[in-house]
């Protein structure tokens, strides 16, 4: 019988050539791999075709920004959540530094600034009927009740009806977008990370006197924690009930029907929807009656998107 050879001859040398194409594979392979495990890419390419874009939702894959990171005059930073006033017509948002509310156009122009007296982290905004709008306190885990009239110039969340709420201690890790239905009576509330979640709280369609609230976690059929890395925001569509959930680490922006079925996805990747750069830190996000998304970005970064067959809308006040 033959002897096998394995002197080290046979073994080919590691010469400074070699050494040099190892270490360019591993140059090139790094930031795909870094690509692929941050945004969650093969989770995101799993449930992205269960995606029934435009059979009972918005259809995300027709949009495209007709406004792109344009700065909010009068803001410089910390701008974050964002909701929509139908009767105005107009947006409100958060600043948490120092605390106040802020009110802008649909074009994404500054209107006014209101300060909060006694806010610590305000982090979400939602508007629930009339002159009335739920604040939330991300570090305080508390929700308020506020009205906000084309008066109002000053609010002092003192005396305010206020519901403290424990489901999310961690931190700097807790309230992070707030979203009514009006026709349920119901707040959906959205947690950050660790994990990232959706609560929905009923009862609260009287602050006033004993409430018998009920407190359960929303689910999605295809868990959106497998492809988003966090929530950032959320809002709700009046027309269909329908929850838009944002990420910011993951760039995106998805669907879902009130019973959990993905219904579509919108990257805010660049060359996506007519994107030319990435969306830097997506904190807030609404729609209008008409369809029409908002989003702002930290620090001070304003986005509209329509549909690209939508005629716009006409300017409001």
């Amino acid at each position: 019988m033959q002897a096998v050879r394995t002197d080290a001859a046979m073994v080919p040398s590691m010469t400074p050539k070699r050494w040099l194409f190892c270490f360019s594979a591993l140059a090139l392979c790094a930031p795909v791999a870094c690509f692929v495990w941050y945004f969650r890419l093969f989770a995101l390419l799993w449930y992205w075709p269960d995606a029934e874009t435009g059979k009972s939702g918005l259809g995300l894959t027709s949009y495209r920004t007709v406004i792109e990171a344009r700065p909010i005059a009068g803001l410089k930073d910390n701008v974050s959540a964002l909701t929509y006033d139908p009767r105005s017509g107009t947006l409100f948002t958060v600043i948490n530094n120092p605390p106040q509310i802020a009110e802008l156009t649909t074009d994404g122009e500054l209107l006014r600034t209101i300060p909060v007296d006694g806010a610590q982290d305000p982090e979400g905004i939602t508007h629930m009927r009339n002159e009335l709008f739920v604040l939330a306190d991300e570090r305080r885990y508390e929700i308020r009740r506020i009205p906000v009239t084309r008066q109002t110039d000053r609010i002092d969340l003192g005396g305010m009806p206020r519901l403290a709420l424990d489901i999310m201690s961690g931190g700097n890790l807790g309230f992070e977008g707030l979203a009514w239905n009006e026709k349920r009576q119901r707040l959906f509330v959205a947690k950050e990370k660790t994990p990232a979640t959706v609560f929905v709280i009923d009862g609260l369609s009287e602050w006033d006197g004993r409430m018998n609230l009920q407190i359960r976690e929303w689910r999605a059929r295809q868990p959106f924690a497998r492809f988003m890395r966090d929530l950032s925001s959320l809002s709700l569509v009046d027309t269909t009930g329908n929850l838009l959930l944002l990420s910011d680490e993951s760039a995106l922006l998805a669907e879902y029907a009130p019973d959990g079925e993905l219904l579509g996805i919108l990257l805010l990747w660049p060359g996506w929807h007519g994107l030319t750069r990435p969306v830097p830190q997506a904190e807030g996000v609404t729609v209008d009656e008409n369809g029409v998304i908002y989003m702002v970005s930290e620090p001070n970064l304003f986005y509209r998107f329509e549909p690209q067959a939508a005629r716009h809308p006409k300017k409001r006040r």
